[in-house]
């Protein structure tokens, strides 16, 4: 807090000069306004998202859940998967949750396929898709339907392939049942906020920098490569590793691109990235990291662009 109470005073009384420097600077000024307008358009929808996610680490605890799940793998991977879009949240909070499940007996199956579900095909992540997006309704259901069959394929793939034995991680001890309702859900709404929103400065001044620092040529060239595109855009998505709540902003103000490259962003982007891969090998082991998050990038890769060329076509 006194470095965010120092940055803002030095911001504040340097207001002068930067206006002037940004006024007189017309790529920056370019950046500047792509990078507020992301910002200002995301901010509500993070602010949402994490309320949501504080209640949701307050009310529904994961054994709850785990009573929820039904006992049969294919029944609990379905019902994992439709469940995700009814408890939303950062992707960040998701790979904890899918942990305990795994520790508390439930199918590792429907457990990996809320990891993928519950940050991508959450109504607050569907609302700031369309508002991101406005005039393109298939935009939404290309979204919703690729995130929903990426984790329902990587979770009858780990039914059928994976081993117990790659889990090396323990399950971390629970410190939520110490203090009062509105500490967990404060405690909890703050964490996602924090992490959630820097992500989101991350990912709005790399947009920025794309549309200035990135000649026009070549965002012509990936607009006339289809597979590049789809390949630059899921190793953009990897790299940034945005907020689900947010980078629906991020990848409409990539407009001189495709419609279905910027889809297969929206869909690796809450399935697996720099930071998702870190958390799954603290919390599941790196045995069970390296061989789920490359298969999971492909599978999502390979979905979104079929779910793509059929909702979108090659737009």
């Amino acid at each position: 807090m006194p470095v965010l109470v120092l940055a803002v005073v030095a911001l504040a009384l340097a207001g002068t000069s930067l206006r002037s420097f940004v006024a007189n600077s017309p790529d920056v000024a370019t950046a500047a306004t792509v990078f507020c307008g992301i910002f200002v358009q995301a901010l509500p929808f993070l602010a949402l998202g994490v309320i949501v996610s504080g209640a949701v680490a307050t009310f529904v605890t994961p054994e709850r859940l785990a009573r929820w799940l039904p006992r049969r793998p294919s029944a609990a991977i379905l019902a994992a998967g439709v469940g995700g879009a009814a408890l939303p949240g950062c992707e960040c909070g998701s790979v904890p949750v899918a942990r305990r499940l795994f520790g508390e007996g439930t199918v590792g199956a429907a457990a990996l396929t809320f990891m993928l579900a519950a940050p991508a095909i959450n109504p607050v992540v569907l609302v700031a898709t369309a508002v991101a997006f406005p005039g393109e309704p298939g935009m939404v259901v290309a979204r919703c339907a690729a995130s929903l069959i990426t984790a329902l394929i990587m979770g009858a793939l780990w039914a059928r392939f994976g081993q117990p034995r790659w889990i090396t991680r323990q399950v971390p001890h629970e410190h939520s049942g110490q203090g009062s309702r509105w500490t967990v859900f404060s405690e909890a709404a703050r964490h996602d906020f924090l992490q959630a929103s820097s992500y989101l400065v991350i990912g709005a001044v790399a947009a920025a920098a794309l549309h200035v620092l990135v000649p026009a040529w070549v965002f012509e060239h990936l607009a006339g490569q289809l597979l590049l595109g789809i390949a630059v855009m899921a190793l953009l998505a990897v790299i940034l590793a945005l907020c689900s709540e947010a980078d629906a902003f991020v990848a409409a103000s990539l407009s001189m691109l495709p419609l279905l490259p910027r889809l297969v962003f929206l869909v690796v982007g809450p399935a697996i990235d720099i930071k998702l891969f870190a958390m799954q090998a603290g919390m599941f082991g790196r045995a069970f990291a390296l061989r789920f998050a490359p298969v999971t990038l492909v599978v999502a890769v390979v979905t979104a662009s079929c779910v793509g060329l059929l909702v979108l076509g090659n737009r």
